[in-house]
């Protein structure tokens, strides 16, 4: 408990040091003043610090996988590197299938997202090191593209594109760059918030006792449910304090500009990883997972989904329950989860029209769902947060099983409507998506050129890309 309470103390100190730094970062080592090399160098420097400061010795962990695997680019080749990379972190996998992407495939053989975020080069190891190591997201993330980073290093996160008489992009201009203060005071708010409601009301709410013997005996149904609830609700804020703070620290060295909103407001989200009001209001298993650990999710649709042609449902939940760690909490509920995905996919396509035909029924229909899906998703995850296997099994058998046997009976009882999407052929689907990318580009002229493309992507695999890997 004390050892857990250190490293606590000391992720707090490094990441309240870190967003110091982001500022003088920022501040003083603007890319209008200072070289790109001299920004990689200070980063790379100042990451590996925390990471020594965190960690101890146990932070060589950082230049030995960034090490390796960076010899396996130079030496085995872009073509073959994909492969090994898949056992190493996000952000090595991701940069190897960009490169491979960028160097060995064609362009007609890419998504428009993939040919977006494509590299054309092999990085240097002062840029991988940077990227992979920098002090703004060592500690907690989030995961950006490697195209992303290095914009922002180059300084030119804030050039605008503008549109010419043919609606093609055709120059850019400088833009007078937003300042990124009200969005960390905003987001530190949010971290401080999210932290007094972890140390006061969490610790009040213990997800153990949702397994206690004495209260499964004695507590009534509506009890059970209503506690399971509140105590996963509980558990959440220590995830908001980590992400939105890692989300500030980037923000404040002037990473994560993603471009204009319609009323020309600056817009700071390009690497935020949750949306606590979409979460917490959540009406379906895909609206809650669009908004939880968003660049995690993106990272498992482009280097996984995207990628295998056999139950690329089954084999994505398989490669997360694998990259978060060997306890078998997280298996268990990642299989619930491919279970759940395809039972909520059906139980929509059979019901949910039959609620959208007046503002009563469709209140009605969001009510239920509300319920339902928060109280599903948290039965799902109360393995994870338990991690072993007994404790779980016992909440299990506590409960009957009742949503694994739910979801088995919706999948053998209800027929497998298909949407109008499900019925177009790959090739239809690629057309489509290289138009809407098309069109995307054409009218980005309100954006961030430097990352026109990738919010382009990214809009795309939120709003369809996830339908179809978790709905």
């Amino acid at each position: 408990m004390k050892y857990a309470l250190i490293n606590l103390v000391n992720f707090v100190v490094c990441q309240l040091f870190a967003l110091l730094a982001a500022i003088w970062f920022r501040t003083y080592l603007h890319s209008s003043k200072t070289s790109s090399f001299i920004r990689h160098v200070v980063a790379t420097l100042l990451g590996l610090y925390l990471a020594l400061f965190c960690f101890g010795w146990y932070a060589l962990h950082f230049l030995v996988q960034s090490g390796i695997s960076y010899c396996i680019m130079v030496i085995i080749g872009v073509e073959n590197m994909h492969n090994p990379m898949m056992i190493i972190t996000q952000k090595i996998t991701s940069l190897a299938c960009e490169i491979h992407d960028g160097m060995f495939r064609k362009d007609e053989e890419l998504t428009p997202s993939q040919r977006g975020l494509a590299v054309r080069r092999m990085p240097s190891l002062l840029e991988y090191l940077s990227y992979n190591c920098n002090f703004m997201g060592i500690l907690a993330g989030p995961l950006c593209s490697y195209k992303d980073y290095i914009t922002f290093i180059e300084g030119r996160s804030y050039h605008v594109a503008q549109s010419g008489e043919n609606g093609k992009e055709e120059m850019q201009c400088e833009r007078a760059e937003p300042s990124p203060n009200m969005a960390v005071i905003q987001k530190l708010l949010v971290c401080g918030l999210s932290l007094f409601f972890h140390l006061t009301v969490s610790r009040t709410l213990p997800v153990e006792y949702n397994i206690d013997e004495r209260f499964q005996a004695t507590a009534s149904w509506p009890t059970k449910v209503v506690y399971l609830y509140v105590s996963i609700l509980a558990a959440r804020p220590k995830y908001y304090f980590a992400w939105t703070l890692a989300d500030a620290i980037n923000n404040a060295a002037g990473f994560g500009f993603r471009g204009y909103d319609k009323n020309g407001a600056a817009r700071w989200d390009l690497i935020s990883n949750l949306r606590i009001q979409q979460i917490e209001m959540s009406t379906s298993f895909k609206m809650f997972v669009d908004n939880w650990n968003i660049q995690t999710a993106l990272w498992l649709k482009r280097v996984c989904y995207e990628r295998v042609s056999l139950s690329p449902t089954i084999q994505t939940f398989i490669l997360s329950a694998i990259w978060h760690g060997v306890y078998p909490g997280y298996y268990l509920t990642f299989f619930l989860g491919v279970v759940v995905t395809l039972a909520a996919r059906v139980m929509r396509n059979n019901f949910r029209h039959h609620f959208i035909k007046t503002p009563q029924l469709k209140l009605l229909y969001d009510i239920i769902t509300w319920v339902v899906t928060q109280v599903a998703v948290s039965y799902m995850v109360l393995p994870f947060v338990l991690l072993s296997i007994k404790p779980s099994f016992m909440f299990y058998s506590h409960w009957y099983y009742c949503l694994h046997i739910a979801s088995i009976l919706v999948l053998l009882l209800l027929p497998l409507k298909k949407t109008q999407r499900g019925k177009k052929t790959h090739e239809d689907v690629q057309l489509s998506r290289s138009k809407k990318f098309d069109e995307g580009e054409n009218s980005l002229g309100q954006n961030s050129f430097s990352t026109a493309n990738n919010v382009c992507c990214q809009n795309q695999e939120v709003a369809s890309g996830h339908s179809s890997l978790k709905q």
